[in-house]
């Protein structure tokens, strides 16, 4: 893969073959593995098995509407998380881990970006190892890691004793500079050369951590990345194929397109299970 500042003009359609193995590939999780918020997908699952209410729930809707249309907000990241760690407590850290496999086959599992999992093999092929690193629960993390045959997940810790959820964290979400601190602490004790590592992401929330690797890569950038990554000569990918059918329908204003997701996504909510 060429280094930041060499790579080949951005792309639009499939991976481009990796040129030059990297020592560990990063990916991030929401919008670049794997479509939409994991965190509302893991709330639809809790919401199913009646961990709260419809009106709870709604408002992860919203802000999986907002997170759809303008992508990672950390007020509004902040406000899910704390709602989803109230919704946990008490409750044991092997009953999340057994809905977080449910939620993979219920909602995750059809939502993984093809583009980007073949990037992922590529490393793999390569005989690097591939993490995935996101402020989603690591629980669901590692599931999402290990279903798709990656080396494991950096996410965010709920404080659990004696293997029950407390409702605080342990730490920072794994978001910003946090990430990249994240990555640098997995590296150092991997005896990596960030240098020779790449990352992936879709958001300017990440550039801490792109820009600490000899790799960065964007995909499915947000508006501020697609910027710093075209203004540098990082490669970009581009997997959504919404954007590519956006063009026609430009014509909504952004309130308007606001409604359609968020109408879209309370209306997939009230379906029977």
């Amino acid at each position: 893969m060429p280094s930041a500042g060499t790579g080949p003009a951005p792309t639009t359609g499939g991976p481009a073959a990796v040129a030059a193995p990297a020592q560990a590939a990063f990916f991030d999780l929401d919008n670049t593995m794997v479509r939409g918020a994991s965190l509302f997908y893991l709330a639809r699952g809790l919401h199913a098995r009646r961990f709260f209410s419809r009106r709870e729930l709604q408002k992860f809707s919203r802000r999986a509407a907002h997170f759809a249309l303008r992508g990672e907000n950390l007020g509004h990241l902040v406000e899910i998380r704390d709602l989803a760690l109230t919704f946990v407590a008490g409750h044991t850290t092997a009953e999340i881990r057994a809905i977080g496999e449910e939620v993979y086959d219920e909602h995750v599992g059809a939502k993984v970006s093809a583009g980007t999992r073949e990037l992922a093999r590529r490393h793999l092929r390569a005989g690097a190892p591939v993490w995935l690193v996101t402020a989603a629960p690591v629980e669901l993390a590692e599931t999402i890691a290990r279903r798709l045959g990656l080396t494991g997940a950096l996410g965010t810790v709920a404080e659990s004793v004696d293997g029950v959820y407390t409702g605080r964290l342990i730490g920072e979400p794994v978001h910003g500079q946090a990430k990249a601190d994240a990555v640098r602490a997995l590296a150092a004790s991997a005896g990596l050369d960030l240098s020779r590592c790449a990352a992936y992401s879709d958001s300017a929330n990440d550039l801490p951590l792109l820009s600490m690797v000899g790799h960065p890569v964007a995909v499915n950038p947000d508006r501020a990345l697609r910027r710093h990554a075209l203004a540098r000569g990082w490669p970009v990918h581009e997997f959504r194929q919404w954007r590519h059918a956006a063009r026609w329908g430009a014509r909504l204003t952004t309130a308007g397109a606001a409604g359609v997701v968020a109408v879209a996504a309370v209306s997939a909510l009230r379906r029977p299970r």
